[in-house]
């Protein structure tokens, strides 16, 4: 049996859909919040409460093998917390922590951890890629927390003999990605002019089938055991590059005003938001030659494939909305 944590979330749900559609005998368990949630056939929800350093895992665990876990206190652009890293520190690192000593106790064989690339860092110079085993150099709570987590993984790992996988993802996209992704198809959809035109940085990016795919695989790899794992599209763009493309998978025109990035960057900084400029002006490139070699994974979908997937989602999104 499979638990995965964090089930109605982007990745979660994708990764139930897949593995209750790779075997048709299947039942999946689904760490659940509160009773009632409806959920798919095959599907055995568990009721666990909020993801804490003192939830009982008791019952979740029964019968499992393999936890795959996507909880998570996310990344959050405006933090209301008084203290942001105790609180990222209390649910990721303290409440994973728990539910792994639980899952060791219980007899799981792997814990697959979904961790974030903001393990490496923020991001790299052009042409120098962040690497797999590289020193860990997180530079918000968020990535601190990630990264204490696979450190008490990892030592747990060694204690108990409870095989660990840790899998860093960039930028997740895919039909029902939010945040920024979302909102620059808006923007393509709608025709508006972006002065996104100019920039020439490279950005590693995974779809949500590749992520999933990556994850699928590393639930009985042999090499996957107690290792840590970079993931992409195994393509780099450019911001402009990337619009380019959304453009095309959404059948729109990218109209990009060519803007100096100096002048993006200014005008962030004047507005309190330079994190959106190195975001969008920035570098963030990350190596998978240890994903490629160690399992001899191929990301099964290219970019354009990808953002083609993503597009349809966001059009069916839209064609939904009967809102006036």
């Amino acid at each position: 049996m499979i638990l995965v944590t964090g089930a109605t979330g982007f990745v979660g749900k994708a990764i139930v859909q897949r593995l209750l559609a790779d075997d048709e005998s299947r039942r999946v368990a689904v760490a659940a919040r509160r009773v009632g949630q409806q959920w798919p056939e095959r599907v055995l929800p568990r009721v666990t409460g909020e993801l804490t350093p003192s939830a009982d895992w008791t019952v979740a665990l029964e019968g499992v093998s393999v936890v795959i876990h996507c909880a998570a206190r996310v990344h959050v652009m405006t933090d209301t917390a008084a203290d942001p890293l105790e609180e990222f520190r209390r649910v990721n690192v303290q409440g994973t922590l728990n539910l792994a000593r639980q899952a060791a106790a219980a007899g799981v064989r792997r814990f697959v951890f979904v961790s974030s690339v903001k393990v490496n860092g923020e991001a790299t110079q052009l042409g120098s890629l962040f690497k797999a085993d590289d020193a860990p150099a997180p530079l918000d709570a968020y990535g601190v927390s990630k990264m204490e987590a696979e450190q008490g993984l990892r030592e747990l790992a060694a204690q108990t003999g409870m095989e660990v996988v840790i899998i860093r993802p960039p930028l997740v996209y895919g039909p029902g990605v939010k945040a920024n992704f979302a909102a620059m198809m808006r923007w393509l959809q709608r025709g508006v002019p972006l002065p996104l035109g100019s920039i020439h940085n490279q950005r590693s990016l995974v779809a949500l089938d590749n992520l999933v795919d990556l994850i699928v695989l590393c639930l009985t790899h042999p090499a996957a055991a107690n290792q840590t794992f970079l993931v992409s599209d195994g393509e780099d763009v450019s911001t402009s590059e990337l619009l380019r493309r959304m453009g095309q998978a959404l059948d729109r025109p990218a109209r990009l005003l060519p803007v100096p990035q100096s002048w993006l960057r200014y005008a962030a900084a004047m507005v309190g938001k330079p994190d959106v400029a190195q975001r969008l002006c920035g570098s963030l490139q990350v190596d998978i030659t240890k994903t490629r070699q160690l399992l001899g994974w191929t990301p099964p979908l290219s970019l354009d494939e990808g953002l083609k997937r993503a597009a349809a989602g966001s059009l069916e999104l839209t064609n939904g909305d009967t809102r006036c």
